[in-house]
């Protein structure tokens, strides 16, 4: 069955005219054809429901969910390419490359594995679901390297480069902190309004002093180190704007500060520990600034490959779905499709629901 759209909801669409509502719905049927293999439509809401009901909440205008869900749809493609490498190479990951994986995500969160599935399980996933998008993220790991790793070298003067980029001006003394920030923003950049994202930010800080991981809060609130849920990781006091700074300073370690207004938001931050500054040198982040350069340069090697492997694949996207895909050329891509493509679930927690 194909998927109708109404025209009224097309010109909807197209116009960005007035907020979506909850009439606009998409019957199941055809979203895409990837090859020999189809994306059905409910596949693609399902993977955005949850971002699209937070967007219906706060207003969201049809162009803007059209967006998000075209950015759905890529992901899904992208996702079938990779499936279609892991049978053709056999890079299929076992279930005991599986397990082991999900025990390392369990220490760095210092749970069991017992906690971590009724984590998962709290939070309206199945464990078999949990087990499979590991089982994916391990397989789309083994094709990048498969394919784009061995072309990529690191030499010593970009990491010495890297090194002076990030630590020439280092001071001598002082004192560091590891802060967790949450940054709403308003204006053009948040289409919200100072008092609005304050309501928001306000919000996000309830949830995670009731115990929500601040990670899954940041991931749908904030626009702050989204790649590390909000994690701004070490810097030196002397380093922070004065504003955060008087924030900062009564915090004990584990504490939220209260919620900053500024021009272009509002914000809050989480001590996670403070301690004293020493000055880094070259030995002690040799091989984790290798890492990051032999990173980047993978990700972009493998984002060329991809690029080359949808043009020589049959890719036709239907119905709703290709008039979103043309708008979405016209004025590019959300924010959300960086959480869906090319996003890793071996380094965080599990997920977490839609914010009320």
């Amino acid at each position: 069955m194909r998927s109708t759209l109404a025209a009224p909801l097309a010109l909807a669409l197209l116009t960005g005219l007035g907020p979506a509502t909850a009439e606009e719905i998409l019957v199941d049927g055809i979203a895409a054809q990837v090859g020999a293999d189809i994306v059905l439509i409910s596949e693609v809401m399902e993977l955005v429901g949850a971002r699209e009901q937070m967007m219906r909440s706060e207003g969201a205008s049809a162009a803007d969910i059209a967006l998000v869900r075209s950015d759905a749809l890529e992901a899904v493609i992208e996702s079938r390419l990779i499936e279609r490498m892991v049978q053709d190479a056999d890079l299929g990951a076992t279930d005991a490359e599986v397990d082991a994986t999900i025990e390392a995500i369990a220490r760095e969160n210092n749970l069991s594995i017992t906690e971590m599935q009724r984590s998962v399980t709290s939070q309206q996933m199945e464990w078999a679901e949990y087990r499979k998008q590991i089982q994916s993220e391990l397989e789309r790991r083994k094709v990048i390297n498969a394919v784009v790793g061995s072309k990529i070298t690191v030499e010593d003067d970009e990491v010495e480069a890297l090194y002076r980029e990030r630590h020439a001006d280092q001071p001598e003394t002082g004192t560091e902190v590891h802060l967790l920030q949450i940054l709403v923003p308003a204006g053009a950049e948040g289409g919200l309004s100072v008092a609005e994202a304050c309501q928001l930010t306000h919000k996000a800080r309830k949830r995670i002093a009731n115990g929500e991981p601040f990670s899954d809060v940041a991931s749908r609130y904030s626009v702050v180190a989204l790649q590390t849920g909000g994690d701004l990781g070490w810097v030196h006091i002397d380093s922070v704007a004065g504003w955060m700074v008087d924030m900062i300073e009564p915090l004990e370690p584990g504490q939220l500060s209260a919620v900053h207004e500024l021009p272009i938001g509002c914000t809050f931050v989480q001590l996670v520990e403070r301690k004293q500054w020493r000055p880094v040198s070259m030995e002690e982040v040799n091989a984790k600034l290798q890492q990051q350069i032999y990173e980047r340069k993978l990700m972009e090697e493998y984002r060329d490959w991809m690029e080359q492997l949808r043009k020589r694949t049959f890719i036709e996207r239907r119905g709703y779905f290709a008039e979103a895909a043309r708008f979405r050329k016209q004025h590019g891509t959300s924010d959300f499709e960086a959480g869906l493509s090319g996003h890793s679930v071996l380094g965080g927690a599990p997920g977490a629901e839609a914010p009320q």
